[in-house]
């Protein structure tokens, strides 16, 4: 199957739609979390009143960002290509989907998406699970293998290749992961020229 012929594409957010601006170190040291654990699976485990005040925060800051999200390189072009050929697309993050959506209407593409469409971390279990395409690929009445999950990172790849979707790496230079990446372009502008 060529890339072309994917009609139903799944996107990761922060760093793949937007020009990633979320510094995770910081974030783990003002929440007094180990530099090696995944912010979302610390605060899962911490005691519940503990793990609400954390994530108060985390939401707080995310929507500062949110707000002042810019559109990565060939995002705004690609996705609008996408949505005038009527591709079904949606969008998986382990943000927050209210924020989400915020981000999407601060990058101009909020129509392009249906807002079911787009799944947060309250929504389905975060990535790398797969459980949010999964979700997905149901709503849209497809099977796995005729999405494509689209990410700038090993557990949007990860995420895809446990749920059965093809996978495309983007906005890296270089392809760290290729036995996980059916795809690799160098930004969105690259990947929307391989359709």
């Amino acid at each position: 199957m060529s890339l072309s012929d994917i009609r139903h594409w799944v996107f990761d957010m922060d760093g793949t739609l937007t020009i990633a601006v979320l510094d995770f170190a910081a974030i783990r040291q003002a929440l007094d979390i180990p530099p090696e654990d995944d912010i979302l699976t610390h605060l899962a485990a911490l005691p519940a009143a503990e793990a609400a005040a954390k994530h108060a925060w985390l939401l707080e800051h995310e929507r500062e960002l949110a707000l002042g999200s810019r559109p990565a390189p060939g995002a705004v072009e690609l996705v609008r290509d996408l949505a005038q050929r009527g591709y079904r697309l949606g969008i998986l993050t382990r943000n927050a989907r209210e924020l989400a959506h915020i981000t999407l209407e601060a990058i101009g593409l909020a129509d392009c998406f249906a807002i079911d469409d787009v799944l947060g971390r309250d929504d389905a279990p975060p990535k790398p699970h797969p459980g949010g395409l999964l979700k997905l690929a149901e709503a849209w009445e497809v099977t796995p293998g005729a999405m494509v999950m689209v990410g700038d990172y090993r557990f949007d790849l990860d995420c895809g290749r446990a749920a059965g979707t093809r996978t495309v790496l983007v906005n890296l230079p270089e392809n760290p992961w290729p036995e996980l990446a059916d795809w690799h372009a160098a930004d969105c502008g690259a990947l929307q020229k391989m359709i």
